[in-house]
């Protein structure tokens, strides 16, 4: 299909407000935990010292991260899961450290657990990350109405214990399974007080979706503009680019590997592919490329000229 303009939003969040649609915006992962499936372990401390955290925190926002997503807790699948006093020991000394050294960082927590998202927002956060779309701890929807913050709706299809034993779904099945997950997850927030200007939806590449059936999020992501909501992309470093890559380098050495360029590249691609396709954010381990991939799909996307008013 043709590329067509990115509708503009306001996102409301704890404090502030960000425009969406005008140009991407880049989010920065930082995982404090120390089994995460691409840099588990960087960033951990087990005495939850700030340090190394605080450190690349500051690297990804000089790099020009708009947002910094901050995890306790791996998702990954096999994932052993952890209490909630357990993950906020670790972000919380991590939201402090950052927001003491750069008061205007805008951070995010990642988790679906409403008990860390509140002391996170309450700490300095403003905005909740949650992988489930609020449907794996029920009093999420109500905790963030409250807090008035910003809410990222993913979907996941089942949990990562699931994941191994879960049966592939059919290509055109695949969209409207998402579809019907994030409408629940907006129903969940919406009916609990969460305005519509305060959440943007995550498609949730690689969570449930098995493989090469994550490029079908990518083909059909224009059916995620029907609710009328800003969308987040994450696919960074997903397992799904690497298989792809590895298959492409069979055809140069059967036993050949992507190397950590090849891998950035895809994730490069991958990025511009949803950005054509009307993200408004892109969730990324790596910010500088995202920042460049970014900047040239938006310029595409921007000499789209303005369709008339009718």
């Amino acid at each position: 299909m043709p590329y067509s303009a990115r509708t503009p939003f306001e996102w409301h969040l704890r404090t502030r407000t960000l425009p969406l649609g005008h140009r991407t915006l880049i989010m920065g992962i930082l995982n404090v935990t120390p089994d995460s499936f691409s840099d588990g372990g960087q960033f951990y401390a087990p005495n939850h010292a700030p340090d190394a955290a605080l450190a690349h925190a500051l690297h990804l926002l000089d790099s020009g991260a708009d947002i910094l997503d901050i995890g306790g807790e791996s998702t990954r699948p096999h994932s052993t899961p952890i209490t909630p006093d357990e993950e906020q020991a670790r972000i919380l000394p991590v939201i402090r450290a950052i927001l003491a050294a750069r008061p205007s960082a805008i951070l995010s927590v990642d988790t679906f657990h409403h008990t860390t998202a509140r002391a996170a927002i309450l700490a300095g956060a403003e905005i909740v990350n949650d992988v489930s779309g609020h449907l794996w701890d029920l009093d999420m929807s109500a905790t963030c109405a409250q807090l008035r913050c910003g809410v990222i709706l993913m979907h996941t299809r089942g949990t990562p214990q699931d994941w191994p034993s879960l049966p592939p779904l059919h290509p055109l099945l695949i969209l409207p399974n998402i579809l019907t997950g994030l409408r629940d997850s907006i129903y969940a927030a919406r009916t609990a007080g969460t305005p519509s200007d305060n959440i943007v939806l995550d498609p949730g590449f690689g969570f449930g979706i098995l493989g090469p059936d994550n490029f079908a999020i990518h083909a059909f992501f224009h059916q995620l503009h029907q609710f009328g909501l800003p969308i987040l992309s994450g696919t960074s470093r997903k397992r799904f680019l690497t298989q792809a890559v590895s298959h492409a380098l069979t055809r140069i050495a059967p036993a050949a590997q992507p190397s950590p360029d090849a891998l950035h590249h895809a994730t490069t691609a991958s990025n511009v592919a949803a950005i054509l396709s009307g993200a408004h954010l892109v969730r990324v381990h790596e910010v500088a490329p995202a920042l460049a991939a970014a900047a040239i799909a938006d310029a595409i996307l921007n000499a789209i000229p303005p369709q008339p008013t009718p």
